[in-house]
């Protein structure tokens, strides 16, 4: 899928294309995303911005930080949003290290599979470090299905590195959130993580 991810003029077309389930996928991120109450929101990956439109539908007052390694695609979503509603546009890869916290939600659509699984690990330790005590990181993405019949989703490996979704739950665990699976369709998940209100002694 990365070959198109710099062209936002035909990004929105190529995506429902190669991905027919994303329009449903990007709803279950803004139902996931809509509790708790949040005012301020980081996306990871932003692209085009339609993740960041429809959960700031969710939350009318909340404010958000757009993270992407494309200029182009924060330029387009920046067109497309509320220019109140946008903080920050940060062109930087989502191996750097991320904004200064504190965010009451994060959330990230088909970007993160880009990542090797040990910088996934390392990005999942620093979303949970952002995170306010009770907020929220939504995560929708490519992974690899148990049944490697159910894979439909066209990845390229050079660009493309999707990981099985129990080791990304336990890398999301072990960082320190409380994950559970909201949506599966052959090989994309959608995954729903809470940082604990209260931290272990």
């Amino acid at each position: 899928m990365a070959q198109n991810h710099f062209q936002p003029d035909i990004y929105p077309e190529y995506v429902r294309l190669k991905v027919p389930e994303y329009d449903e996928l990007e709803e279950t991120v803004a139902e996931a995303a809509s509790t708790p109450a949040a005012a301020r929101i980081l996306d990871l990956g932003a692209g085009t911005g339609e993740t960041a439109r429809r959960v700031l539908k969710r939350h009318p007052g909340a404010s958000i930080v757009l993270v992407d390694s494309s200029a182009e695609m924060l330029a387009a979503a920046r067109e497309t949003l509320a220019e109140d509603r946008v903080e920050s546009v940060l062109v930087q890869k989502l191996e750097d290290p991320l904004p200064p916290g504190p965010f009451d939600l994060v959330v990230s659509a088909l970007a993160v599979h880009h990542l090797e699984s040990a910088d996934k690990q390392v990005l999942f330790e620093r979303i949970a470090r952002v995170l306010k005590p009770g907020g929220r990181f939504v995560l929708a993405d490519v992974i690899v299905p148990q049944d490697t019949e159910l894979a439909s989703t066209p990845v390229a490996s050079e660009f493309d590195r999707p990981d099985r979704l129990d080791d990304q739950l336990a890398w999301i665990s072990e960082a320190g959130l409380e994950p559970s699976v909201l949506w599966t369709n052959g090989d994309l998940a959608v995954i729903a993580a809470c940082r604990p209100e209260m931290e272990p002694a």
